[in-house]
Order: structure tokens, then sequence, then C-alpha cells
């Protein structure tokens, strides 16, 4: 697939929105910015909510593709979850499938498969074939996402790969990080690479850098032409003096979803 000339950002005022604000126009992207906050230093940008159908068809108009971070990132009471991440992503598929876009790249998370135990040392990597085991109500919604996008290239021709991102920051900031981290600048390799490969279909990948303690597959992320360039094994030593090594006794360092499986909810929010 030639690459995209203007792609939608959706959650552009987010945290990993804005990382990518400033990575993905090295790629030669033209960035159109949505989100329901006021983009810094961007006047351009539509403020609107996901659910406001008339501001996404203005979104949506003339784009390539979109990339849709858009949603609210972590635990919160189904009703806000949702407005946010169910029914504003739906709208957002269907305005999309009006307005003729090709392609979606799809945030969705690692907490679609939360339940599921890490590999023991030895052990092979989770497949992405894994089944859905939400540990939250945000989970549950990033499974609803890649099944809606399932069904949205199966009815109408709607590419999408859902990316189930790790944790995405300048470096990682635990123990556990060190097997789900995602740089900001494999990030960035990683959706160019979403946004270019050829027959996608609906595919889903993990999101990760190259970790020599990494938990999951990346075959289907290299299979889009994905080159991840960074370990968080340099960190490593660090993180391990100050926190000291996991307990596998503990659920939150057994199961794949963390501290999203055994902390109460984020609330309010």
């Amino acid at each position: 697939m030639p690459a995209p000339r203007t792609v939608l950002l959706t959650g552009a005022a987010g945290r990993i929105g804005t990382l990518m604000r400033s990575l993905l126009p090295e790629y030669g992207y033209a960035l159109r910015l949505f989100d329901v906050r006021p983009v810094e230093d961007a006047p351009d940008a539509i403020t609107a909510d996901l659910t406001d159908t008339v501001a996404l068809r203005e979104a949506v108009r003339g784009v390539d593709a979109v990339l849709h971070l858009a949603g609210i990132s972590r635990e919160a009471p189904f009703e806000k979850i949702l407005k946010s991440n169910i029914e504003g992503t739906y709208r957002l598929y269907e305005a999309a499938r009006e307005a003729g876009v090709p392609r979606i790249v799809f945030a969705s998370s690692h907490h679609a498969v939360g339940y599921t135990p890490v590999p023991c040392p030895g052990e092979p990597p989770i497949p992405v074939e894994a089944p859905h085991r939400p540990d939250t109500f945000y989970g549950l919604s990033k499974c609803f996402g890649e099944d809606l996008a399932r069904f949205y290239w199966d009815k109408h021709g709607l590419e999408t790969v859902s990316v189930r991102i790790g944790s995405c920051f300048p470096e990682p900031n635990s123990v556990r990080a060190l097997s789900i981290w995602l740089s900001p600048a494999d990030g960035a390799r990683l959706f160019h690479a979403a946004l270019t490969a050829e027959g996608v279909g609906h595919t889903v990948v993990y999101g990760s850098s190259a970790n020599t303690r990494r938990w999951w597959d990346l075959g289907g992320a290299r299979a889009l032409g994905y080159e991840p360039r960074d370990d968080s094994e340099p960190y490593a030593a660090k993180l391990l003096a100050e926190q000291g090594e996991p307990d596998p006794a503990d659920p939150a360092q057994r199961l794949l979803g963390g501290r999203f499986v055994t902390d109460p909810p984020i609330w309010p929010y």
C-alpha cells in the first residue's frame, strides 16, 4: 500500500498521541489532529467528542487513513467506557466507512488478553491467536474494538491493523514493563508499518520493542514490515535494584494484565 499522505490522528492530545505528533511526520505524513481536549500548539486541531458524528464526518473527509488512539486509556465505570471506547469507536468506523477511508490502525491493548498467564523462562511467547481474556471494562472495550474491526473488514472491506500496545513511554518505568515496553521510536515504526503494509484485511499484532524479556510474539508485526530497534534491557539493572525481582505468586506478576487484574478500579474518572 502506498504511504498515506494525510492521516487522521485521534487522541492527539494524549500521551501516545503527543509522542506520535512529533515522530510520524518524519515518515512523510500530514496529520489531521482530533481530540476531546484542545491540542497544544495546534490551532487547526478538531476539538470534539468521538460521539459527535458531525465532527467525525468532517475529520475523516479526505484522509487516506486513521490512526485511532482516542478513548479512555485506563479502567473507568462501564458507562464511561461504553460512551468513549465502544460507542465512540463504532461511530469513528461508521464515519470512515461512509467517507471511503480504506484503513484504520486501531490502538488495542494487551489488556484484551489480560488474564493470560505470562510465559515462564524457556516457554514460547504468547501468540496473537490467544483468546480474548479481558481484565477490565477497559480491556473489554479493546476486545470490542478488535471484533468491530473484523466486522467492518468482512462486511465493508475497511482494513484495520489492531495493535495490542504494551507500555509506551520514553523508558520503562517498572521491572514488569521490561517485558512489554514499546519505545516511542519503535511505536512510530510500528504504526508506519501498519499504515503501509499490503493486504492486511484485519490483522491483530502485539506492539512492543525487541525486548530481551519480551512475553509475546512479534511475528505478526514483523510480517507487516516492522523492524524494532530498541530493547528495554539497558534499563533492567537499575529497575531491578530499585524494585527487586517480581514475585511469581503475585497475580499482578503472573498474569499479563498486571495490576489491572488485581487492583480496585481507578474511579472516579
